[in-house]
């Protein structure tokens, strides 16, 4: 099947550029110096080609990622990089035999580690998003509540959120190392091996942390594409034009099919005008000096009539996916496979 000829809307992985970026990764921080998060694609298959590339450590959001993670085997050293209250369906994996650790931050999501069964746990820090993550001054003293309470202590983590899609890179650089010096001075007070942080934006820049946090870096956005870093655009939503006017054409991805927390969605060669329920309206031919994406091989013809197909990058990738249940994976244009978006949920 040609990619032109899917169901739409569709998400489409082109192979070889998704290869290429794990591999860039995987030169640039090898082995468990990344921890994927897979919260960015959802898919187990995806995750299965980063350990190809030598990751055999994951991290999450949610527990039902945990859980699937699990299920496909890939559950040597899972990271729930969230705090939760009830920690059962945890605990449950740790007794049938997968590592997972568990983000904390505060007494009670301690106690819920240790009612639920998850045996270790990393001091969750606020190192400048506003967003989970104790006082850098709480983390000792909640460490050693943990360990009272016979937990394992593995280290710290932190999530400089606020800076990692900073486009100017020298302030992306100066946020990451301020960010970095407030996790290290908790580290000192929790100790442990881990200091987990970072993201696709920061992982060149993030020299303290042990293990770097990285997802987006997979498939890639427009978002992160801005920042200029050695990772190609991977993933498209194709679209069907349903209406074509004198001004403006419409196409049948809207927001039910991706996600708008980060702007408009990209048609290379149209201007985005803006996204309704099911709709995308454009102006084909125009140009949108907003958006900035890799370089690629296609882009939306000036004249267009109904039925035709066009590809839309969104801008932001994790909750896009969210709305989808496959992925075709695409060689030259040609699907060459399909992989189930199976880590959806909660």
């Amino acid at each position: 099947m040609n990619v032109e000829d899917l169901p739409t809307p569709a998400v489409v992985v082109d192979a070889a550029r998704l290869e290429g970026n794990l591999a860039t990764m995987a030169r640039a921080r090898p082995g468990d110096r990344l921890r994927p998060h897979v919260k960015a694609h959802k898919t187990t298959a995806l995750a299965k080609r980063q350990l190809a590339h030598g990751h055999t450590h994951f991290c999450a959001a949610t527990i039902r990622e945990i859980e699937g993670m699990v299920r496909a085997g890939l559950d040597e050293d899972l990271l729930l990089a969230n705090e939760v209250v009830d920690a059962s369906r945890l605990g449950a994996l740790v007794r049938a035999g997968a590592r997972v650790t568990v983000a904390v931050d505060s007494e009670e999501t301690i106690e819920a580690a240790r009612r639920g069964g998850v045996e270790e746990v990393l001091i969750d820090v606020d190192v400048g998003l506003p967003r989970c993550g104790c006082r850098p001054e709480d983390a000792g003293p909640l460490a050693e509540k943990a360990r009272r309470l016979g937990l394992r202590v593995r280290g710290v983590m932190g999530y400089e959120g606020h800076v990692v899609g900073n486009a100017n890179r020298a302030d992306r650089e100066r946020g990451c190392a301020e960010s970095m010096r407030t996790l290290l001075s908790a580290h000192a007070e929790v100790g442990g091996d881990v200091i987990s942080a970072g993201g696709t934006g920061t992982y060149a820049c993030n020299l303290e942390a042990t293990e770097i946090q990285a997802g987006s870096y997979a498939l890639m956005d427009t978002a992160y594409a801005k920042l200029e870093l050695p990772f190609e655009q991977a993933f498209h939503l194709m679209s069907t034009v349903l209406s074509v006017s004198e001004r403006h054409a419409v196409g049948d991805v809207g927001l039910k099919s991706l996600a708008m927390d980060h702007g408009n969605p990209t048609i290379p060669g149209a201007q985005v005008l803006f996204c309704s329920d099911e709709h995308v309206t454009f102006v084909p031919g125009a140009s949108d000096e907003t958006a900035s994406v890799s370089p690629i091989d296609w882009s939306c013809p000036s004249r267009l009539r109904v039925g035709d197909r066009i590809r839309l990058v969104p801008a932001h990738v994790d909750p896009t996916l969210a709305c989808h249940e496959k992925i075709f994976v695409a060689e030259n244009d040609r699907v060459v496979d399909e992989w189930e978006i199976d880590l959806r949920g909660w």
